[in-house]
């Protein structure tokens, strides 16, 4: 499926602009497609969201936050990964396909077992049970993902994309994914998309099971299938602290991704798509040290192959973090000019990072961030910075926002001689039922 793979690194894809129009959208969705993936055995590892990658607010991390109030760094640490790790990509979306690996996407996605259902009872032992029947569903939550990116060269990518997530009688999870997408570009007509998803999440023993089919809706362009699944193994439990702190944890992931490059306008117009499949490992070292690492090998409908590699070692010092971060990017061949996308034959990235992050009021936390450091693109060498900030409001119990800006000269397509730099406003409206 995947020729010869090569390396390759650290990658910003951020384009955007919108015309915001959204539309009323029919659901027809298909049945999910069942999907065999295989599991892996030993390693350590963690660190990073996306992404993505369904959702980066993990369960056990929510746990381990009730427990503890103080805990929510960590929670926090988790879910913002996206902005945290300073790699724009034109596709993150935390409940979506990730087809491209930009380290911004990763996320360990760690969650506990959904609560196991409670034993049958005989069904020759007579009830007496007054208690209402449970339904079928429940509604969870609806998060609203929203992504507006542009740069220097007039690429402008929109997304606003709604999950709903309904927990089943036996403890496993479905989700529901529409939205609106825009794509512009000079030189080509702009792309209108409404994605249709629907997912499925469930354990079997330790192992938890996550897959999602669909499809994407263009206003002028054929309509395009899209799948996704995941399969997490923890290799050692969650350990927790007396205070309520997570200690340590090393969780396996395997990952396949395809559907539509959603990375420009001109992409999409050439009707490129591609497959992704790689692990990911995630290693809580110590409350305060974590890693992750990620590999992704793809293969393109236009005939091109790709390798990338993402790792990230950070440490927290109180409110402070320090983080180091590489990138490497591979492929095949570069089509960029014929078919749209960025494809560096030889693409690295490695930078440090300093954050801080803190409560500013009882309902408003922020973080500030800065990347430094360099990136190589056809044996020449330069600077590769970022700059974030990303804010989270708790509006009531139940309702949360994010929103956060980052600015970067990272590339995500070869201008030659011409700097590159590309802004980034991206955020999550969070409703629990």
């Amino acid at each position: 499926m995947v020729d010869n793979f090569r390396r390759y690194l650290f990658v910003f894809r951020y384009n955007l602009y919108a015309g915001l129009t959204l539309g009323c959208l029919q659901m027809q969705l298909g049945v999910i497609c069942s999907i065999g993936i295989w599991t892996f055995s030993v390693a350590k590892s963690q660190a990073v969201q996306p992404h993505q990658n369904w959702k980066s607010a993990s369960e056990l991390i929510e746990q381990v936050t009730k427990a503890n109030p103080e805990s929510t760094e960590q929670h926090s640490k988790l879910k913002t990964l996206n902005l945290e790790l300073s790699i724009p990509l034109p596709y993150r979306l935390e409940l979506k396909p990730i087809l491209i690996a930009a380290p911004e996407n990763f996320n360990p996605g760690l969650r506990l077992p959904p609560a196991l259902p409670k034993p049958l009872q005989n069904s020759n032992q007579p009830t007496t049970s007054t208690e209402p029947r449970t339904p079928d569903a429940v509604l969870e939550s609806i998060d609203t993902d929203y992504r507006y990116d542009t740069d220097n060269f007039g690429q402008t990518n929109l997304f606003i994309e709604p999950t709903a997530q309904f927990r089943l009688r036996n403890g496993n999870k479905i989700f529901f994914k529409t939205g609106f997408d825009f794509f512009e570009q000079p030189g080509i007509e702009s792309i209108t998309n409404v994605p249709l998803q629907v997912g499925w999440q469930g354990k079997i023993g330790q192992v938890t099971l996550q897959t999602a089919a669909g499809v994407d809706i263009f206003n002028r362009l054929p309509t395009a299938l899209n799948l996704n699944a995941k399969v997490e193994l923890p290799i050692s439990p969650a350990k927790v602290t007396p205070s309520g702190r997570l200690r340590s944890l090393v969780v396996l992931s395997g990952n396949l991704e395809q559907g539509p490059y959603k990375s420009n306008a001109r992409t999409l117009d050439n009707q490129i798509t591609a497959w992704r499949f790689g692990p990911d490992l995630y290693w809580q070292i110590d409350r305060d040290t974590s890693l992750f690492s990620s590999l992704r090998l793809g293969s393109y409908n236009d005939g091109n192959s790709e390798v990338q590699s993402f790792s990230r070692l950070e440490r927290k010092f109180g409110q402070f973090s320090l983080a180091a971060n590489l990138f490497t990017w591979n492929y095949d061949r570069d089509l960029e000019r014929t078919s749209g996308y960025f494809s560096p034959q030889d693409f690295l990235v490695y930078n440090a990072e300093v954050a801080w992050e803190g409560d500013i009021t009882k309902f408003l936390r922020c973080r500030l961030a800065a990347n430094l450091g360099r990136q190589r693109l056809k044996g020449e060498f330069d600077n590769a910075n970022t700059y974030q900030t990303r804010c989270t409001v708790k509006l009531s119990p139940n309702i949360e926002a994010d929103l956060g800006y980052s600015f970067s000269n990272v590339r995500n397509q070869d201008t030659g001689e011409s700097a590159y730099s590309g802004n980034s406003l991206a955020g999550q409206l969070r409703v629990k039922f």
